[in-house]
C-alpha cells in the first residue's frame, strides 16, 4: 500500500454501562448520524431483555455479550483465483473483524424480524442468539459449514 495505515480512533465508553463495546454496537446501529436515538433503541432493547430473562442470574448486558459471542464466526471463506478457477478458501478471522461481523449480523437480522419497534426486534434477536438460535446464529453456523465443506482447499492459503 502506498499510504500509511489509518490509525484506530479510540471510542468513548457509553454513558450507562461505561463499555466501549456498547458504543461500537450503537455506532453500527445508528442511522443518519442519530446516535441518541440509537442509544435509546439499544437501552430499550436491554430493558426488554431484562424483563424477559426470568430468574436468570445474568444481567441484560451479560446476556447481550453472550449473544454477541455466540454469533461471532471463527472462520470464513475467501475467494481466490488459482489457475483460472475460483476457490473458496477457509481462513481464520481477526478478532476485531469477528466482533464487527457479529454486530452487523445481529443488527441485520433484528431489522428483518416481525415486531413493533426496533428495540423489540433487537431484544428478540439478542435473546435468541444467547440461546444459540435465531437468524444471526444460523448465519454463523452456515459460515462455519461453508468453511468446513471447503477444507480441502485450505492448502491454497494466501
Amino acid at each position: 500500500m502506498r499510504k500509511t495505515k489509518a490509525k484506530k480512533r479510540p471510542l468513548l465508553p457509553d454513558p450507562k454501562f461505561n463499555d466501549q463495546l456498547v458504543t461500537r454496537f450503537v455506532n453500527n446501529l445508528m442511522l443518519d448520524g442519530k446516535k441518541s436515538i440509537a442509544f435509546k433503541i439499544f437501552y430499550d432493547a436491554l430493558d426488554i431483555v431484562e424483563s424477559k430473562k426470568g430468574e436468570n442470574e445474568k444481567t441484560s448486558l451479560e446476556i447481550w455479550k453472550d449473544a454477541l459471542t455466540n454469533v461471532m464466526p471463527h472462520v470464513e471463506v475467501r475467494s481466490r483465483r488459482i489457475g483460472g478457477a475460483n476457490f473458496q478458501i477457509p481462513m481464520p478471522i481477526r478478532a476485531d473483524r469477528k466482533i464487527s461481523m457479529a454486530m452487523k449480523w445481529l443488527i441485520k437480522y433484528s431489522k428483518a424480524r416481525n415486531d413493533k419497534s426496533m428495540a423489540q426486534k433487537l431484544a428478540a434477536e439478542v435473546i435468541a442468539a444467547a440461546k444459540e438460535e435465531g437468524a444471526a446464529y444460523k448465519k454463523k453456523t452456515d459460515t462455519h459449514r461453508m468453511a468446513e465443506a471447503n477444507k480441502a482447499f485450505s492448502h491454497f492459503k494466501f
